[in-house]
């Protein structure tokens, strides 16, 4: 027990020690070097930004709607979609697996809020290609229930990028939607898939 005791002091001597050596650190930098701190902290540090994402967040069932060009009718799907936020609350991940087009398919993304950029940005891949879907949103609706995002993603047949608009509507705790739109035929954007999303119970 003596033992015991002898060395919770002697870690506890040094911790003192240590964060006593942290202090005079802090005392000594330079005002640039604490500005420099001090804004490393504030862009590192998950807000209220992250915290409305909170409500997408859970393990879901996914009916998906694809339209494979304007005026036909959709392809329906059905899939299931977790959800959970990783990194400290800085991201949602979300892991997707159903089916499209009667094959399997799976997808893995990211979304989040950039403190410096001050929007949200997003990540998308799955097993339909090879390349990388990217997204921004400078903020939620002025009732916080939906965002939009600019995206962009590498068409197969130009192998150029090709702009894709996104919408995430939450209805409410146990339901939110994403809407995708790309150009058609003529130029023009139409929507090309839905999701829906229930919350598993």
């Amino acid at each position: 027990m003596k033992l015991k005791v002898w060395v919770t002091g002697l870690a506890l001597v040094a911790l003192v020690g240590s964060v006593s050596a942290q202090d005079q650190k802090q005392k000594e930098m330079s005002p640039e070097d604490k500005a420099a701190m001090e804004a490393w902290m504030k862009a590192a540090t998950p807000g209220d930004a992250h915290k409305a994402l909170n409500s997408m967040v859970g393990t879901w069932d996914t009916k998906v709607s694809a339209w494979m060009a304007p005026g036909q009718p959709p392809m329906v799907s059905t899939g299931t979609s977790e959800n959970k936020w990783v990194l400290g609350g800085r991201w949602v991940e979300q892991t997707f697996s159903g089916t499209f087009m009667g094959m399997p398919f799976s997808g893995i993304g990211y979304t989040g809020y950039d403190n410096i950029k001050k929007q949200y940005v997003g990540s998308w891949m799955d097993t339909s290609s090879t390349a990388m879907m990217t997204s921004m949103s400078t903020g939620a609706s002025a009732d916080g229930k939906s965002w939009t995002f600019s995206s962009s993603m590498d068409d197969p047949m130009t192998g150029k990028p090709s702009p894709v608009t996104e919408k995430v509507t939450v209805v409410d705790n146990d339901h939110h939607n994403l809407e995708m739109w790309t150009p058609g035929p003529d130029g023009k954007m139409f929507k090309m898939m839905e999701i829906n999303y229930t919350r598993k119970k």
